[in-house]
């Protein structure tokens, strides 16, 4: 159960002890602790209480997904600072790595002791840091679901939220999982006993509904009432894609994936609207994340040239192998060209 506790840091034999308590509350839902467990042995005082997210919780791959995503995203906003993040409840709980992430996104600049040791100047950094998140995210009506309190006590559930948040208020280029949830274990001591309850906590929803995308269309009830459907829609798309790449003598088997790099998407601008497009414009062969999303946003240039209104999608989501996002695009070329020869 090492990390699951949301407590500020302790000595390692005092954390031992809390989590060995934590493992009897967990053993023992809604019952006071085994005999054997004194109160005077117990770490919590009298109506304190304490959360932990549950062991089968962090065994979920989506879960272990979300917290990979978070990391590599955090670690590649923060590649020029040189700053490593391996563990999120050890790296941000001091708000030395959150300062960093918050200064890089927002283009900012925050007027806080670069190291701080001591818990006291730790916090008060850290509220510097979280007032000016709060700044960020309440005018877009975010939900603040952590404080300095629980980063500090490394409760990995409040961090997740703000990182969640953060991500997509930044719009970050990254997908996460869907639908993640765990099981959070709140510990209470009443009366010298710990007593727990459950409590199931979302961390992320669908795509669409945290990135606050636009009003529902066509294809979310394709998606979420027909799926049946879908086969014949992309089988219709890969027919109008295919008649006009065919003449570069290329073929498209599978939309998300061949879409996702923006070498088609660019060619097939060119060939509906019939013209050259220089190959210094755009990357034939991009060979990372940003290279692709430059395609796709130069695509996306193209089709507002052709008349088109800009797409509902981010180049990022195309990237990322959304199919949604593609069909979205690709649909709305075929509406427009589908006569074109």
């Amino acid at each position: 159960m090492s990390g699951l506790l949301c407590r500020k840091r302790r000595k390692e034999g005092t954390v031992n002890d809390l989590q060995e308590e934590g493992k009897n509350a967990i053993n023992a839902p809604m019952s006071p602790t085994p005999n054997d467990l004194h109160p005077e042995d117990t770490l919590l005082e009298e109506n304190e209480e304490r959360t932990m997210i549950d062991p089968a919780s962090k065994e979920d791959p989506k879960f272990k997904e979300l917290l990979k995503v978070l990391i590599d995203w955090i670690n590649e906003v923060l590649v020029e600072e040189r700053i490593i993040v391996k563990d999120l409840e050890e790296d941000l709980y001091d708000g030395q790595v959150l300062q960093k992430l918050i200064e890089t996104l927002a283009s900012c600049k925050m007027n806080v002791a670069e190291v701080t040791q001591s818990e006291i100047g730790q916090k008060q950094k850290l509220q510097t840091v979280l007032e000016a998140v709060h700044d960020l995210l309440r005018p877009q009506g975010w939900p603040i679901r952590w404080n300095v309190d629980s980063i500090h006590g490394k409760n990995l559930v409040a961090i997740l939220h703000l990182l969640v948040s953060l991500a997509m208020h930044f719009r970050a280029p990254i997908r996460l999982p869907e639908h993640v949830c765990v099981q959070v274990v709140v510990v209470k001591k009443r009366e010298g006993l710990l007593q727990t309850t459950h409590v199931t906590e979302e961390l992320t929803t669908t795509t669409e509904l945290m990135m606050g995308k636009f009003e529902r269309d066509a294809f979310d009830t394709l998606f979420d009432h027909a799926p049946d459907k879908l086969s014949v829609v992309k089988k219709s798309l890969i027919t109008f894609v295919n008649k006009h790449l065919n003449k570069l003598n290329l073929e498209v088997t599978e939309l998300e994936a061949q879409f996702a790099d923006g070498v088609y998407l660019v060619l097939l601008m060119g060939l509906l609207e019939n013209y050259f497009i220089p190959l210094h414009h755009f990357f034939l062969t991009p060979e990372d994340f940003d290279q692709k999303v430059h395609n796709i946003s130069f695509a996306f240039e193209l089709m507002q040239d052709g008349g088109l209104k800009k797409p509902k999608a981010r180049p990022e989501d195309i990237v990322n192998l959304d199919l949604k996002s593609t069909l979205r695009v690709l649909y709305n070329l075929f509406t427009k060209y589908k006569n074109v020869d």
